[in-house]
């Protein structure tokens, strides 16, 4: 009974008309977008935004692949030769369900946008970017808005939001980041809750034993557990999105292929810092990054924010191995003692979560998942990929 709400928002439309905007966000039928959400559309992929002209926002948000990256690079590559992103490019899908970053009551951390929750908005988001001269590579709000009144777009950006708009760059840009806004908050692709999981909700799939399985193992609040903050159940009118919208400090390897992490002593310590400066005197939550959905996790890859696991199946294991096998995943230093967590320096290491299951384990111990039940998971991960046809 508790599927029911989730069942009937399936049933009655694949889309947020049907089931709520979240956030305050209101989403439309396919073909009835606003028009400054077509335009957002045209915006989105027009590569004539980068430094070079040869990258959009799609070039590490692939409609094709779910509005994630296209490939499987740790890190997207950024415009200019030699420059790369420093985070693992997610999927844009279901993050209008998001909100405000925010402390809750308990002083848990909660909402934003990106890996640290530093954009208030997905149009504070789209700024990123543009700007970041390690992505699009733009030197200033004004590069953006030439290049902008220089592109194939430019008649019908001054149709949406006048004639003058160019001669008054800081607003032009405003309006740039609120047309991508509304690309995302209005197009049905970036919600379509299409996943054979949907289908199932609705009684129209039906899930094999391996897929049944995995989804009880997920919400096994002593085996995988992922369903304490991969959230299963539908809230708020809308079926499950699989992620809490909190952050959590995992551990994860560092991954040598990035390039800041040449430098030793360079750490992304994620809500602390370095792209993220407001709470830099938090250091309890340094090394903590958002939960991302799981809703297309089977296409997605790599995992975690500096895509240091390639694999889903990996990506499961590591959750359930990382503390009874760490050797398998951290290197070791000159005698031969394992350097786990090795990606945040040693202060902050004891923020990495080692209290819920299926953390809390140690060498020796049996991992709570064995590898016919990590098959199980990843089974059941795979009914959330979007596209599914009955």
């Amino acid at each position: 009974m508790r599927r029911l709400v989730p069942a009937i928002c399936s049933i009655l439309l694949l889309s947020l008309a049907a089931c709520g905007g979240g956030g305050g966000s209101t989403a439309t039928g396919a073909g009835s977008m606003s028009a400054a959400a077509e335009l957002g559309a045209k915006l989105f992929n027009d590569s004539a935004l980068s430094s070079t002209g040869a990258m959009s926002c799609a070039s590490c948000h692939d409609a094709g692949n779910h509005h994630a990256a296209p490939d499987t690079r740790s890190v997207p590559a950024g415009a200019d030769a030699g420059h790369e992103a420093g985070r693992q490019a997610p999927s844009l899908q279901y993050l209008r369900f998001n909100g405000r970053f925010a402390f809750a009551s308990d002083g848990t951390p909660t909402g934003g946008f990106t890996w640290d929750g530093r954009a208030a908005t997905l149009a504070a988001q789209a700024e990123g970017p543009l700007l970041n001269p390690n992505e699009m590579a733009n030197a200033s709000v004004e590069d953006v808005v030439a290049k902008l009144r220089r592109s194939t777009n430019a008649a019908e950006f001054q149709k949406v939001f006048g004639s003058d708009i160019f001669d008054r760059p800081a607003d032009a840009f405003a309006r740039l980041r609120f047309a991508l806004q509304q690309y995302q908050l209005e197009d049905p692709d970036f919600a379509p809750f299409s996943s054979k999981f949907d289908h199932w909700l609705a009684g129209k799939a039906q899930l094999t034993a391996s897929e049944l399985k995995g989804l009880a193992l997920f919400n096994d609040p002593n085996k995988g557990n992922c369903a304490a903050c991969h959230t299963s159940t539908g809230a708020n009118g809308n079926p499950p999105l699989f992620t809490d919208n909190t952050f959590d400090a995992l551990g994860v390897p560092r991954n040598p292929e990035i390039q800041a992490n040449a430098d030793a002593g360079y750490y992304d310590l994620g809500l602390c810092g370095p792209s993220r400066t407001d709470l830099a005197g938090r250091t309890d939550l340094c090394g903590a990054f958002r939960v991302p959905t799981l809703r297309n996790v089977a296409r997605t890859a790599p995992y975690f924010h500096n895509g240091a696991i390639k694999t889903l199946t990996d990506a499961v294991r590591f959750y359930v191995r990382r503390d009874t096998n760490p050797e398998e995943w951290y290197p070791t230093d000159s005698n031969g003692v394992v350097r786990k967590f090795n990606d945040l320096p040693p202060a902050y290491r004891a923020n990495v979560n080692v209290t819920e299951a299926p953390y809390n384990r140690k060498p020796g111990d049996a991992p709570a998942l064995s590898e016919s039940e990590i098959a199980d998971v990843v089974a059941f991960l795979n009914t959330l990929t979007d596209g599914y046809t009955p």
